[in-house]
């Protein structure tokens, strides 16, 4: 089964929001045995996008829509179905009704332009949207199934959980493709490609080396007649590049970094400190989103001047000697604050985030330390992007020096400053 995805709406073109909807429905057709061919973004221009439409229905047979059932006037996706398969909507008064009972609930008149959201036209169903006003459509015709679903993401995943998935799965073929995705850190593309020398060699399941902001990715993937078996290929795969990779891996599939630097700090009783600059408060922020962060956070501390870096506990003759931005104070806040919270792990980061240079250090320039009761580790980094990308990086930079904290392997640091205590 073919299909292709349309993400509609302006917005997405002007840039003034993210199209995940689009990612998270590619994500999961693959499993259903699905092939997704083509991705679609475009604005709030009726002819265009029948014409669009028109075109994916004559080459896939399914096409899912995103956006565009709203009750505004730019909201054009159902009336754009309608005229590529030549059918008129028509009022449903069940529809009609839910929608005016929805808006007295509320305390208030449904406005009549909202009679679009419900419409139908003879080749179609409606699909409830519970968490919203924009009933989906599900239209068959000519062996094509067109869907069309809520912009909003919280309307469209619900609406695709309950409704979609289950109805596609239904008529998936006779095979399905499956993938296993391990997460990596320490190791560069090139290098973590060249390492699985002739695992990627094979036909089924294939290997992927991808590049991502948390580490390098290697992606398995097989294509079989049930899920069953495509696991069954990808397991004696997997356990070789586990072998291979060892404590390289930190997670797998939907895991985040975060998560699993926090299941490595509980399940090995230590508990951790930080100190930030440059990142403001990012880096505590990100650890306590892992529930039951509690276990293991001891505190934070935002120092963003040198003066609050001496007032909680950094040496001033090492900021006096090696300046703000420098892997000694780096190493010195992750000191003091291991200090101040009595922590087993103690993390500091300054930097400059930009946009302008400071301390005669260039925008980008970033110091991470950490402390252990035996271990001492700090290096610098320079990462060229804006204030956000910079201090995200920083970020998950730290992460991967904490997860090494963790497993006692400070010392294979290829740069910066180390010392046993």
């Amino acid at each position: 089964m073919r299909a292709e995805i349309i993400s509609i709406g302006t917005e997405i073109l002007m840039g003034e929001i993210l199209d995940t909807n689009a990612q998270y429905i590619a994500q999961r057709l693959p499993a259903m045995g699905i092939d997704l061919f083509y991705m679609h973004q475009i604005g709030d221009n009726r002819q265009r996008l029948v014409d669009l439409i028109t075109q994916a229905r004559g080459r896939s047979d399914v096409v899912l829509c995103t956006g565009g059932l709203g009750p505004t006037e730019d909201d054009i996706t159902r009336d754009a179905i309608a005229e590529s398969i030549g059918e008129q909507p028509y009022v449903v008064p069940e529809l009609e009704a839910h929608l005016r009972n929805f808006f007295e609930r509320r305390g208030g008149t449904m406005p009549e332009q909202n009679i679009k959201q419900a419409t139908i036209i003879p080749s179609g169903q409606s699909i409830p949207n519970p968490r919203g006003t924009a009933p989906g459509w599900w239209v068959e015709k000519d062996h094509a199934i067109i869907v069309a679903m809520p912009g909003p993401p919280a309307e469209m995943t619900g609406m695709w959980s309950n409704d979609i998935a289950p109805r596609l799965a239904e008529r998936s073929p006779d095979s399905v493709l499956i993938s296993r995705t391990l997460k990596t850190t320490g190791l560069g593309e090139s290098t973590l490609d060249e390492a699985l020398g002739d695992i990627r060699a094979g036909e089924d399941p294939t290997v992927g080396v991808y590049h991502k902001a948390d580490g390098v990715h290697v992606r398995l993937a097989s294509k079989a007649v049930d899920e069953a078996a495509a696991r069954a290929r990808i397991e004696p795969v997997e356990a070789a590049i586990r072998d291979l990779l060892g404590d390289n891996i930190w997670g797998a599939d939907e895991d985040t970094f975060q998560e699993a630097v926090a299941r490595l700090l509980d399940r090995r009783g230590l508990s951790i400190a930080v100190m930030e600059s440059c990142t403001g408060g990012l880096l505590a922020s990100t650890i306590t989103d892992v529930p039951g962060a509690s276990q293991f956070f001891r505190g934070g501390l935002v120092t963003y001047t040198a003066e609050a870096k001496i007032h909680y506990g950094v040496d001033a003759d090492v900021i006096e000697a090696h300046g703000v931005v420098s892997n000694e104070t780096a190493a010195a806040m992750a000191a003091a604050v291991r200090r101040q919270f009595d922590a087993d792990i103690g993390v500091g980061i300054t930097g400059v985030a930009g946009p302008e240079p400071h301390g005669g250090q260039p925008v980008g320039a970033v110091c991470l330390g950490v402390e252990t009761p035996d271990e001492s580790y700090a290096t610098g980094y320079t990462f060229a992007q804006t204030r956000a990308a910079i201090k995200a990086r920083a970020v998950t930079s730290a992460l991967t020096l904490i997860r090494r904290a963790a497993i006692g392997d400070l010392s294979s640091g290829s740069s910066g400053i180390y010392r046993r205590l």
